[in-house]
């Protein structure tokens, strides 16, 4: 096939710094917009995994063994590389996604300037928890701790971030001296592709080892082999809670590879009285409904008080019916462009009926939406859902609040006080994103620390996150191990070391030692 304007070859797999052509029709992406139109078409193969693995564990001895300079100067390269193409990956994650165009620019963007996150010193930066310090432990004695890379890291992305999230793990896993094999979804393998065609330009540039960065396409069988594999040290998984269980599964017998998982959200927003409610509106519906709900830390449950729901509540339903959704490369603007696939939509059309059936409201019913602005009536576009539910129960679970649905679908409760609207936000065994909407400092405080969540917020949505802090979640959505600003944490091992200059040795009770031994 001819490969995206924005790709420099056809698809092909990258293994110990040369590009094998992978043929045929194994993995295929097509743009959600237009789904007869082919992004990329390829093969998988199954031992190209073990390959990689191989190839990264023999660049890893000279790689780690680098300057830590020479590494910051190939981030800089790769950083000039992301700059340069920017509009490129940008129209290439559009087309293969079908994110609004100003959400493809701004996770473009985000590669660059992730390169600046990590490499910033001072206080407060991952540089700073990752560097080498000394303390004394008497006068001849002095303890140092020093860090060294995990090895070989097994990167799996998801097709919502195919470049932003990805990228968030392996440049700070390449800055420790750690080596990549890097498997996309196999929904979005072009940006895959593309991000690996950067990375290995900016090793090439430096004449780094061969075999630093490596990529596999491939589906749930690549995945399978190197999330488990014992070739792999570490695994950086972005996706969903299932497979993450399934990697720790597999890793049961392997305590010392380092496991790293994001995994799903089932969002609260809560809004209190004294909540600017203009705000809370907004916030919500943004929160809800960009990337067409598929993010993890998409707004899935608003719990509203029962003072200012017959207000907020009709002006949520209809600002969710005001939104444009089309082509993300329409010339009008856009909020909302198609979900991933058939399937997908399929799914937010069941999970409403169910909940209908439950006993739920539907106040916006999602469809199917034929003639989107710049559109094509094939494409997998969906409008916004909002029901009401009763009530979050784990106990009488009906709400699904341990379901996450993967589109745009808005449930919304009804609460008379704060008690009960933080156990309605914490009902659920997902635990990554929670809001709160108030004017009441004293609201506001009980919930930053009650809300069972890693990413909790005040008079701002659960979606999108600062990069400048740490990201991941309690329960299902992680395992202690954040992103953002923390990468650099799980992508090096403290070493721990005592250095004695003296000549000091202590015999201990019971313990003898005569001079004329040692003759």
């Amino acid at each position: 096939m001819t490969p995206p304007t924005s790709l420099n070859r056809p698809p092909a797999d990258l293994i110990a710094g040369r590009w094998i052509p992978i043929p045929g029709k194994t993995i295929r992406s097509t743009n959600p917009a237009r789904p007869g139109d082919v992004v990329w078409s390829g093969g998988s193969v199954h031992a190209h995994a073990e390959q990689a693995l191989d190839s990264a564990r023999a660049a890893l001895p000279a790689w780690s063994a680098w300057p830590i300079e020479k590494r910051v100067g190939v981030l800089r390269r790769y950083q000039e590389l992301a700059k340069e193409h920017v509009d490129a990956i940008a129209h290439l994650i559009a087309i293969e996604t079908g994110k609004a165009m100003w959400e493809c620019r701004g996770e473009a963007a985000l590669l660059a300037a992730k390169v600046d996150i990590t490499l910033e010193e001072g206080p407060n930066t991952g540089r700073s928890r990752v560097s080498a310090y000394d303390v004394p432990l008497n006068d001849t004695k002095s303890g140092r701790c020093w860090f060294r890379p995990h090895g070989v890291m097994s990167v799996i992305g998801p097709f919502n971030f195919p470049a932003h999230l990805p990228n968030g793990h392996i440049v700070p896993a390449l800055l420790t001296g750690n080596t990549i094999v890097f498997k996309p979804s196999d929904k979005t393998p072009a940006v895959g592709q593309r991000l690996a065609e950067l990375f290995q330009q900016a090793l090439e540039d430096a004449e780094a080892p061969a075999g630093v960065f490596n990529l596999v396409q491939g589906g749930a069988d690549v995945a399978s082999t190197l999330a488990s594999s014992p070739k792999a040290d570490g695994v950086l998984f972005t996706g969903s809670w299932p497979v993450g269980r399934r990697i720790l599964e597999a890793n049961l017998d392997q305590p010392g590879k380092i496991i790293a998982l994001e995994m799903g959200g089932n969002n609260p927003a809560v809004v209190m009285p004294s909540a600017d409610l203009h705000q809370a509106a907004v916030e919500i519906v943004r929160c809800a409904f960009n990337t067409t709900g598929q993010r993890c830390t998409s707004t899935r449950r608003a719990i509203i008080h029962e003072a200012v729901a017959d207000k907020l509540v009709p002006a949520i339903v209809k600002a969710a019916r005001a939104i444009t959704i089309g082509d993300p490369m329409s010339d009008e603007p856009v909020f909302m462009g198609p979900i991933i696939n058939g399937q997908a939509r399929d799914a937010v059309f069941a999970f409403e009926k169910r909940l209908a059936d439950s006993g739920g409201e539907v106040l916006l019913g999602a469809r199917r939406v034929e003639d989107p602005i710049g559109g094509d009536a094939s494409g997998w576009y969906v409008s916004p859902s909002v029901v009401r539910v009763p009530r979050f129960d784990l106990d009488t679970d009906d709400c699904g609040c341990d379901e996450e649905l993967f589109g745009p679908l808005l449930r919304i409760s009804v609460v008379k006080d704060f008690d009960d609207a933080i156990a309605q936000a914490n009902a659920t065994r997902y635990g990554l994103a929670a809001s709160i909407f108030s004017g009441d400092p004293a609201e506001t405080c009980r919930f930053l620390g009650e809300a069972r969540a890693g990413c909790v917020n005040v008079n701002c949505g659960t979606a999108g996150a600062s990069s400048k802090l740490p990201f991941g979640g309690l329960g299902w959505s992680g395992n202690h191990r954040p992103a953002g600003a923390f990468a650099l944490d799980y992508t090096a091992i403290p070493i721990a070391g005592m250095i004695e200059t003296g000549d000091a040795s202590t015999l201990a009770p019971g313990m003898s030692l005569e001079p004329d031994w040692l003759v």
